[in-house]
């Protein structure tokens, strides 16, 4: 069996949905994942890609394929933005046949919980009827920044399409075991993020630059994969591995052709096959 992978957009930031359809499929990809509300950050591409014109390219590079839409990003729960800004999105990504969404938070005081149980909660409402699952992360520098503030946000939510979303990288800035996931209902964990990285005290600032600019190749840094395959030998897993300088320097398909050369040899023929841990 194995995992069938998905090139996650921040692998490749700056491409049209279309581009990065074309490159997940000459890379070897089975599934992409697509940016489809846009941050205002540097860097992404001058279009509206829930556009009618970039959906119809978008769905004519799946067509011409064979591969498929897998999830979209990124959905935040932030004071200022209204959930309902997301439904062009939710119908642009279903449209293109994804199944999954990605959510994180990022509201800056502590006591804020009800308000995000109550957002992530319209969130997954808004979703449903479009046949999206939401899935909240939590990126060690965000609100919520470890598996058990999500978990207690999914046991408050309590919505049959509500998931987490699990990226190797943040885990590993906790400290964090992958094989703490055993815990979390199974129902809950669609896919993972991967990626790998150095075994350092990192501070925020680190974390940061890491996560949106350093990412490394599985196999090459210091995290322990073999819990992946233990847990979920089939799961879908996406590649999400900015790297800014070799981004520059080979170009967003021999990158990301590069990234999921190292995922198989972890994932699919070594370190992370339990058999190797024996």
């Amino acid at each position: 069996m194995g995992h069938p992978y998905s090139l996650s957009y921040l692998t490749v930031p700056g491409v049209t949905p279309p581009e990065q359809t074309y490159i997940a499929a000459k890379t070897g990809y089975e599934f992409v994942s697509y940016r489809l509300f846009h941050l205002g950050v540097p860097g992404e591409p001058d279009i509206d890609p829930t556009s009618p014109q970039v959906v119809r390219a978008t769905k004519q590079a799946l067509a011409d394929t064979g591969i498929a839409c897998f999830d979209i990003e990124l959905f935040r729960i932030v004071r200022d933005v209204d959930p309902q800004k997301f439904l062009p999105a939710f119908e642009a990504g279903a449209e293109l046949g994804a199944r999954q969404l990605i959510c994180s938070a990022w509201t800056d005081v502590r006591n804020d919980r009800r308000f995000i149980v109550d957002t992530f909660a319209e969130i997954c409402d808004l979703a449903a009827p479009f046949g999206l699952t939401a899935n909240l992360e939590f990126p060690a520098f965000s609100r919520l920044t470890t598996l058990d503030e999500v978990v207690d946000i999914l046991d408050r939510t309590g919505r049959p399409n509500q998931g987490i979303l699990v990226d190797t990288l943040y885990m590993h800035f906790n400290k964090a075991p992958l094989l703490a996931v055993e815990r979390v209902p199974q129902e809950w964990i669609n896919f993972l993020h991967i990626c790998d990285a150095e075994d350092l005290a990192f501070t925020k600032a680190e974390m940061i630059h890491i996560a949106r600019d350093a990412r490394l190749y599985p196999g090459e840094g210091a995290i322990d994969f073999w819990a992946v395959n233990y847990l979920f030998p089939d799961l879908p897993l996406a590649i999400e591995l900015p790297h800014a300088e070799r981004l520059a320097a080979l170009g967003p398909e021999q990158h990301a052709k590069n990234c999921i050369d190292a995922a198989r040899a972890v994932f699919d023929d070594g370190a992370a096959n339990p058999r190797n841990a024996i």
